[in-house]
């Protein structure tokens, strides 16, 4: 039994993670836009008793070091000796993806061409000559389709003939340096020849004329926003009417639960002490993270990540980059925005994706502006209560939905602004330029998509949620229980804090819940209820009736409503999200002021509205 080293190189989104994945049987998985994969993936496979050690290289176009994804993977290349590369091509752009190729095959001898996606080039109406590129390269070339795993035995069996031969070496091997500017032109013109003699039109591009159709609606400067706007508002109003009666069951559920929980442990004689830590504090804290969580995650991933696989994220950036492009920013911030709406640690991660440090800095400094899953249950509450009349039954929905996009819309002219002022204050360095390639339009897997969304993102984030959630719900419950005098802990500090709280429009209650929610932002209305109602206890709700009756006792206006709304999206980020910022950045000082920025921003727009609401109300 031998064991061989094989790379898997490619432009981005031609399928490489699919090969990747149907090779070694993992799930990595590589968004529709450019860019997604940015550190190297290890898997490995077994084929006629030989066994491959197979690394995913990031995807991109050249191999000339302009952004790191090229750096990487050039790197790799040049200091690691492997048996054989795997060359990823799109069947149907084999001229542009020609121009990596020829790079990687100048400095590595042995490679495969697994010319993928060849059902869509079928589509476009293309015919390869796979025969006459074989030749033309010195190398095999598979055609495959890769999702629906065809040729992928046949490019096993090629890899290993290749690796079982290393004396064959291809055409290009050594003859040209890719980074000479003189063999640069000398290759392009190469692809372009190579290209002409193996590609041959049968009929017109039906495909891609509807792609380009749909484009001029959905990236023209009149219709893309617009149609963006909407599909936000569609997005939302899905997620906040479909998670109302699953969050409402599983609350009704951890409820009838808790008091069995309660019950044995009176019947196991546990003290009072240690069963309120374990029930009114973890237990309820959990299943408060999880029953306000995970229907709307569940909602919006899957929706979200079937937006992603179709190709319409690199719409929205190709949309956004010129108003990114003017704050100093980098069109790539708005993906990673975007996926700091479902989890600003995931957003926070997702800013790899952007090559130039001081670029990835303001993304990464900036994202917890967009208000993510934790946060949104609070918005979907505070709207619906004080601004959707919930008797206009279904039009609620859509007012709340409508809102929802205007508070985004918000977001989003926050996040420019900022990324403007960090843009003249962070040290300038070389502007990075933004390649973006619109991906066709692909019909997802949906039952797969569902899958890997839900299994991937929804459970990965609701178990990042639930590990700071439940010793935050033991130490919220020492502070309810632990008396000062006459007074919790948790009393004491909320009037310490009261003053400032009512010059920002709010009061102390609502800033100690800001406090303590701190290791999740779902624990904020349990702990708001648990502030107003003194009784040491997070308790829940049976209806936005019974919340609307408990904060109008307390004095809330729809002007605390706005205050909280504000203060709800503008404040520091979860525990979760810091410690990704410390993570990626590797610098306490970034993520102290990833903390500070939003709340700054929040407390200055909490006291400019509630002292102009004060004027007119």
């Amino acid at each position: 039994m031998s064991e061989f080293k094989i790379a898997l190189a490619g432009n981005p989104n031609v399928g490489k993670s699919t090969v990747f994945n149907a090779l070694t049987g993992l799930r990595q998985h590589t968004g529709n836009w450019t860019g997604k994969t940015v550190e190297l993936c290890r898997g490995a496979y077994s084929y006629q008793g030989n066994s491959f050690t197979l690394t995913d290289l990031p995807g991109t176009y050249s191999l000339k070091s302009y952004s790191e994804e090229e750096a990487v993977a050039a790197r790799a290349l040049e200091e690691t000796s492997y048996d054989c590369v795997i060359l990823v091509l799109d069947a149907g752009a084999l001229e542009r993806n020609l121009g990596l190729a020829l790079e990687v095959l100048c400095i590595a001898p042995h490679a495969v061409v697994c010319l993928n996606l060849s059902d869509e080039a079928r589509e476009k109406g293309l015919e390869i000559n796979h025969k006459e590129l074989s030749r033309l390269l010195q190398v095999p070339v598979i055609p495959c389709c890769a999702r629906k795993k065809q040729g992928l035995k046949s490019l096993a069996a090629a890899v290993l003939a290749v690796c079982e031969d290393p004396k064959q070496v291809n055409s290009f091997y050594q003859r040209f340096d890719c980074a000479d500017s003189a063999s640069a032109v000398l290759l392009r013109g190469a692809c372009k020849s190579i290209a002409a003699h193996c590609v041959r039109r049968l009929r017109d591009d039906r495909k891609s004329l509807r792609d380009r159709r749909i484009d001029k609606l959905v990236t023209s400067r009149a219709t893309g926003i617009p149609l963006m706007l909407v599909l936000c508002g569609v997005l939302f109003w899905l997620t906040a009417v479909g998670a109302n009666l699953p969050s409402a069951l599983l609350s009704r559920f951890f409820e009838a639960l808790k008091r069995e929980l309660s019950a044995l442990c009176e019947m196991a004689a546990m003290p009072k002490f240690l069963s309120g830590i374990l029930i009114d504090g973890v237990y309820t804290t959990l299943s408060w993270v999880v029953a306000v969580m995970l229907p709307p995650m569940a909602i919006f991933f899957p929706l979200f990540s079937l937006m992603e696989d179709a190709g319409y994220l690199p719409r929205i950036a190709f949309n956004l980059d010129r108003f990114f492009a003017k704050c100093g920013a980098h069109g790539k911030q708005s993906l990673c925005m975007m996926m700091g709406i479902g989890c600003n640690a995931c957003g926070v991660t997702g800013c790899r994706i952007i090559e130039n440090r001081r670029e990835r800095l303001i993304a990464v400094l900036t994202n917890s502006f967009m208000p993510c899953n934790g946060r949104l249950p609070i918005l979907i509450a505070l709207i619906s209560i004080f601004f959707a009349n919930a008797s206009l039954g279904p039009m609620a929905s859509f007012k709340v939905a409508a809102i929802l996009v205007v508070i985004l819309t918000c977001c989003v002219g926050v996040t420019l602004g900022v990324s403007k002022l960090l843009s003249a204050w962070l040290k300038k360095e070389q502007t990075s330029g933004f390649m973006l390639e619109l991906p066709p339009y692909r019909r997802p897997p949906i039952v797969k998509t569902l899958t890997r969304s839900f299994l991937d993102r929804t459970l990965r984030v609701l178990g990042r949620a639930a590990a700071v959630a439940a010793p935050a719900g033991a130490v919220i419950w020492l502070f309810a229980n632990i008396k000062i005098g006459n007074s919790s802990v948790l009393q004491v500090c909320t009037d310490f804090l009261d003053p400032f709280g009512r010059f920002l429009g709010l009061d102390g209650v609502i800033l100690m819940a800001l406090l303590l929610g701190f290791p999740a932002n779902e624990t904020v209305i349990p702990l708001i209820i648990m502030g107003y109602t003194a009784n040491g206890v997070m308790t829940d709700f049976a209806g936005y009736g019974e919340l609307a009756a408990l904060l109008t006792q307390n004095g809330w206006t729809a002007a605390t409503a706005v205050c909280m709304i504000i203060i709800t999206v503008l404040h520091f980020p979860c525990s979760t999200t810091c410690l990704t910022v410390k993570k990626e950045t590797g610098s306490l000082k970034w993520t102290l002021l990833s903390m500070a920025i939003p709340t700054v921003c929040g407390v200055v727009c909490c006291a400019v509205t509630s002292h102009v609401m004060r004027l007119f109300l």
